[in-house]
């Protein structure tokens, strides 16, 4: 069965590839739930806008973490299986935040839950395992096309779950919707023989050994992790931005104005079919330019729904389509070791997003939402900066 949907584009295969594309936006949107509800926590606790920011902050964190010990065994271990085990603990960790009789004990349950949801980068590396070489970055993209639905969906999934039953409800309708995706994984996946046999304590030291050998993976993991760190500096402080004055919206509201970024997802296809026809890498100082420019509208919508509106759209856009073309160079390195490229290059990826967010949540408090795009703007910038040094050296 393996070799069948190595070698073919079947109906089983797209089958396969839509369920991967429907648990992987079911499960992330848990690390997103909480971001749309800052304010709301902040009252609920009695807590101050920084240390909410250092509880989403926590999301990351355990994500990361999460990415560097848990995801490669997706080359060690029988997926199906390991998928099982880790949305069973994502699930437990939900239930902790929706019962939490305190901010601390949110904040552990949050990590938990982050920790163990990085099943999702378990189910993208073996999307571009089960997926035909020449469509392998349309596969990708279809399957990121469902991940990024579920970033956007789960803010306004959230804002209207906590208007009508509460911000607890949001996190126990999180939990139902895990459990279900992970019995609807069980019965639709295939089961693959791992790729490899060695110790864990060897396959870790491979991951290392992976980004000293591929100078790819190492340009990549940069241009990774300086847009997620911006898109986390966004997103950490936009909540306080839309439910204070002059916007002063409610969780409805806040949630509902996250479906802007639906652009993202659209990104999400056309970066994966570009990456097929070969413009992967041209086409990533497109998208960091598009992200860097995004914040002279996001600046101004600090005052003005309608640019920031516009400056969301423009910023998922870039920052998507930046992933996806850096993924789809990625995968195309080593069969074999996709779980391992997968966990050095979203554990990079992570960790700059926890700073990101770290960042904007000192920044918020003192120098306000200017100073947050000032922070979200620099990291795209160096970015393209990169990218016009690799490309002038690979003309050279």
């Amino acid at each position: 069965m393996t070799d069948a949907l190595e070698r073919d584009t079947t109906t089983v295969n797209r089958t396969v590839v839509i369920t991967m594309a429907l648990a992987t936006g079911v499960v992330v949107a848990n690390d997103y739930y909480a971001q749309p509800l800052e304010d709301t926590l902040a009252r609920a606790f009695h807590a101050t806008t920084g240390a909410v920011g250092l509880v989403i902050m926590l999301f990351q964190i355990g994500y990361a973490i999460g990415l560097a010990t848990l995801v490669p065994l997706g080359d060690l271990l029988e997926r199906r299986r390991l998928l099982a085990v880790m949305l069973g603990v994502t699930v437990l960790g939900l239930v902790g935040m929706a019962t939490a009789p305190s901010l601390a004990v949110l904040a552990w349950a949050a990590v938990l839950a982050s920790l163990t949801s990085v099943a999702v980068q378990v189910i993208v590396p073996f999307a571009a395992h089960v997926a035909a070489a020449h469509e392998r970055g349309k596969v990708v993209g279809t399957v990121m096309s469902g991940l990024l639905l579920g970033v956007l969906l789960s803010r306004t999934v959230s804002g209207l779950v906590a208007s009508v039953a509460g911000w607890r409800a949001v996190f126990a309708l999180g939990g139902l919707a895990t459990a279900a995706v992970a019995v609807l994984l069980w019965r639709q996946l295939p089961t693959l023989t791992p790729a490899v046999q060695m110790r864990y304590s060897t396959l870790m030291a491979s991951v290392v050994r992976l980004v000293r050998e591929e100078p790819v993976l190492r340009v990549r993991i940069r241009y990774g992790a300086l847009t997620f760190a911006s898109f986390s500096a966004f997103w950490v402080s936009a909540g306080f931005l839309l439910a204070r004055p002059p916007y002063a919206w409610n969780n409805a509201a806040i949630g509902a104005f996250a479906l802007i970024g639906a652009i993202g997802a659209l990104a999400a296809k056309f970066a994966g079919r570009l990456a097929d026809r070969g413009l992967a890498r041209v086409a990533t100082g497109g998208f960091l330019v598009v992200m860097a420019v995004s914040y002279v509208a996001l600046a101004i919508g600090g005052q003005s729904v309608v640019a920031l509106g516009i400056g969301v759209a423009l910023m998922d856009l870039g920052c998507q389509g930046a992933h996806i073309s850096n993924q789809s160079l990625i995968y195309s390195l080593r069969p074999e070791a996709h779980s391992r490229l997968n966990t050095a290059y979203m554990t990079s990826y992570f960790v700059a997003g926890a700073i990101g967010s770290g960042l904007s949540a000192v920044v918020y408090p003192h120098f306000g939402w200017s100073g947050v795009c000032v922070l979200g703007a620099a990291f795209p910038t160096v970015a393209a900066l990169l990218w016009v040094g690799e490309m002038t050296r690979r003309r050279r």
